[in-house]
């Protein structure tokens, strides 16, 4: 039998008439009396009969309301997303691909919500090596989260928030002596930043409508190695708004804003829909969003999920 119908014929039992049973069910008494119909023809019997201006339940409905109001009640354990998830007594490892950047900042809170909500879960951190692959759609990599791009047609997305880049160079850097414009920016040496050996990028396409050039001395495969490089040069590098700022003070660089209409970078996660309604997997990729966001006062936090690619 139609679960509807079950659920119809429970709210009927439990209420004696067609028009409350209606409002509890969210629909109309016209459709409920279409069902009540159907029921009858299916139990072979009336079920509720008029007694004035009321109605009454028959011996076989009385004998049926307990029964279907059990098997309502299993059934919705059965389906109830999540049911039974315990996150304490998970046993499992998720695999994250992210930049250096965005691991420095989460991992540490990230570690220490799991420790005391799941000790027993790990989590394995993987570089961008194969940004934009398969590797959700294989199931090497749970969560991708960061600047989402090219990503398979079926693939879930999140979006979290907005990052706003920020130049940074040592403390003692001659740019501090003045203003900083886009001439003063674009005449520094400049620090890329490319797995893939890039040089150019949004920067160049901004400097270049203004008629400007900057020269990319280096390119380095890391975050970190840029800025390890811009504390001990006069070169610069770029990073994230009030991203690490006592990481940033510590190896004696400071960071300002850099002279010109660059577009937020939009951060987010994606995952594939075999794992969107796993219960220990959603969990996991709220305590990833919630990490991801910790401090961060900038964009939409807490966007929903949605499909993407």
């Amino acid at each position: 039998m139609d679960l509807n119908l079950l659920r119809v014929l429970d709210a009927l039992l439990q209420e004696n008439s067609v028009t409350r049973a209606a409002e509890r069910l969210g629909t109309s008494p016209a459709a409920v009396s279409r069902t009540l119909a159907r029921l009858r023809r299916a139990v072979g019997d009336p079920l509720l009969v008029r007694a004035g201006q009321g109605m009454v339940a028959t011996p076989r409905a009385l004998e049926l309301r307990d029964e279907v109001s059990a098997l309502l009640l299993g059934c919705d354990r059965v389906l109830r997303p999540g049911a039974g998830f315990d996150a304490v007594h998970l046993q499992r490892t998720f695999t994250v691909q992210t930049t250096e950047l965005l691991l420095a900042k989460l991992a540490g809170t990230l570690s220490d919500r799991l420790r005391v909500e799941a000790p027993q879960v790990d989590v394995v951190f993987l570089p961008e090596a194969v940004e934009g692959g398969p590797a959700l759609r294989q199931g090497t990599v749970d969560v991708e989260l960061g600047v989402l791009g090219h990503l398979d047609p079926e693939i879930r997305t999140r979006r979290l928030t907005r990052l706003r880049l920020v130049g940074v160079a040592r403390a003692g850097h001659p740019l501090f002596d003045g203003r900083i414009d886009a001439r003063r920016f674009a005449a520094a040496g400049h620090i890329g930043i490319s797995r893939l050996g890039k040089r150019s990028g949004p920067i160049d396409t901004a400097l270049a409508e203004r008629g400007l050039k900057r020269r990319v001395a280096v390119v380095v495969p890391s975050h970190t190695s840029a800025m390890m490089l811009a504390r001990d040069t006069d070169l610069v590098a770029l990073t994230l708004a009030d991203w690490l700022p006592g990481t940033v003070a510590a190896l004696g660089l400071r960071t300002f804003p850099i002279p010109l209409d660059l577009a937020p970078l939009e951060l987010g996660m994606a995952w594939h829909p075999r794992n969107a309604a796993d219960p220990g997997h959603r969990w996991f990729r709220d305590h990833l969003a919630t990490a991801a966001l910790a401090g961060s006062e900038q964009g939409d936090r807490g966007a929903p999920e949605f499909t993407g690619g």
